[in-house]
Parts: structure tokens; sequence; C-alpha cells
């Protein structure tokens, strides 16, 4: 199979123990291991964190190599240093508190290898113990129901991804964008012609963190989403109507309290995926 690196950004409130489960499941624990791990530093961070990435670098059974940022750039940022670092054209996501399944770097890579550009998996959401499944986010299958799915919601499960850093590069690389760095980049792969694919099965445990729908909400994030969905309606992703749907009801998401963002959020999740699943709404790509 093609070689890969393991992208894994780092930053200072991440959590030792979290990051240490995190690096063991996916390199130790993985049936197809990384050919290397890229571990970036986005500023500084404790002592205790510090150590912990010390030993873990130290003893990665495959080639792992640190990237340290002087300062706390941001996500979008320490994914740019770590790209540019990595030795193989694929890589791998992860992030410092998530879990990976045993076969997940197996199955993406076959689909890698079929000329697939980028390749998620749908996940599990924990929040203390990872036995304890408190939510499963299934992502669109096919690359028909990926575009139509992504003209309302992120397609792809961030954490899970597997791409092709050429393919990344191609369309234009990580932008700052608030929360959603993430969505302004596949959503401009999609438009350069990617292929893409999802693979349903939970390939990954994502940890719920305190806070995590504390940040998808407030006034900056409305800035950040209306000045996204400008963007998506400038790049000819979506048409007319659809940004205009897309800035009330995902503008409107963002100023909700919390509590009900959280129902909110499960609830655009599955009808996004109802939407891209059916194939009933139009519109151009």
């Amino acid at each position: 199979m093609t070689a890969f690196s393991l992208l894994l950004p780092v930053y200072g409130r991440d959590d030792p123990a979290h990051l240490r489960r995190a690096f063991e499941s996916a390199v130790q624990e993985q049936t197809r291991r990384p050919d290397e791990v890229v571990v970036v530093q986005d500023g500084p961070v404790p002592d205790a964190l510090a150590a912990e990435l010390a030993a873990l670098v130290g003893s990665s059974p495959v080639p792992a190599r640190l990237v340290e940022l002087p300062h706390n750039l941001g996500l979008a940022a320490a994914l740019t240093a770590g790209l540019d670092a990595c030795a193989h054209d694929v890589v791998a996501r992860m992030d410092a508190d998530d879990i990976a399944l045993p076969e997940r770097f197996e199955r993406q890579l076959a689909v890698i290898d079929e000329g697939f550009d980028l390749v998620g998996s749908g996940l599990l959401e924990f929040e203390d113990d990872e036995r304890v499944t408190i939510g499963v986010r299934t992502p669109p299958v096919g690359e028909e129901r990926i575009h139509r799915y992504a003209r309302f919601h992120q397609p792809f499960n961030h954490p899970t991804v597997m791409y092709r850093r050429q393919a990344v590069r191609r369309a234009g690389g990580y932008v700052a964008e608030g929360l959603m760095e993430d969505y302004w980049l596949f959503a401009r792969m999609l438009v350069a012609g990617a292929r893409v694919a999802n693979l349903p099965e939970p390939l990954l445990k994502y940890r719920v963190g305190a806070g995590a729908y504390r940040r998808r909400g407030g006034w900056s994030q409305l800035g950040a989403e209306l000045t996204l969905q400008r963007q998506l309606r400038g790049l000819g992703f979506t048409s007319r109507r659809e940004a205009l749907r897309n800035r009330v009801v995902r503008g409107g998401y963002r100023l909700l309290p919390e509590a009900v963002r959280k129902v909110s959020y499960r609830g655009l999740l599955q009808r996004g995926f109802r939407r891209g699943r059916s194939g009933t709404e139009g519109g151009h790509r």
C-alpha cells in the first residue's frame, strides 16, 4: 500500500493522558501503521504536556518528529506547517484527544489506493469514558451525495479524514475561518475536482469536550458563518437560494442558547444527511 503520514496537532490545553491514548491508538494499535508521525506543537505547552510529547516521539515504533511553532497560531496554521513537514503525499488527520479504531488506516488507505483524493468516515462520540457512546455521526456516502450534502453542511468528519497533500494544496490549503477552516477547504477541493469518498462505518471515537457547543456559537462565529456563506456563493458552490437558506438556518443557529444549540446541531446533521441521501434538493456545485 501507499506510504502515508499521520498529522497530529497539539496545543497548550490538550490533556497529556488523552494525547497518549490518541497516539497509541493511531500508531501502536493499527492493523496498518503510519509510515511516519508528524506532531505539531501549536505554541508553548505546559511542562507535563511537553514531557509527554517528548516521550511519545522518542519511543514511537515508527519514525516521528515534533514541529514546534513559537506561538499559538490556530489549527489552520498548525495543519499547514504539519503538511509542509510530512514526508509523504498521503496524510491522515487525527486530533490529540480522539481514538482511532484499529482498522481505520487500513480501510481508508485501500480507498485512497483506488485513486481517491479524500476519504472520511463515520465516528462515535464520547465524553469521558471511551466505552460509552453518546452519539454517532454518519457522513453521506457516494460522490454525488457528498456534493449535495456539502451545500448545506460540512460533508466530512474532519478528524477522520485521509487525503492527498497535492489535492489540498491544489485547492489552496487550509485558511483560518472561525471553526470552519475544514468546511471551506473541502468545498474548494470539491470545486477543484477532487475525488472524494466516505466510509459510513465509525473508524474513530471523537471526544466531545466541555465547551464544544459553546464554541460553535456567539457573535464571532456568526460573523465567520456569514463570511463562509459569502465565499461559498462567490465560488459558485451554492445557489442564491441555498446561500440565503444557509445564512438564515446556519446563522440563526449561532445565536441560540448553548443547550438549544446542542439539540439543534444534531437536528441539522440528520436533516442534512437525509437531504444528501435523498437527492431532493437542486442547485449547482
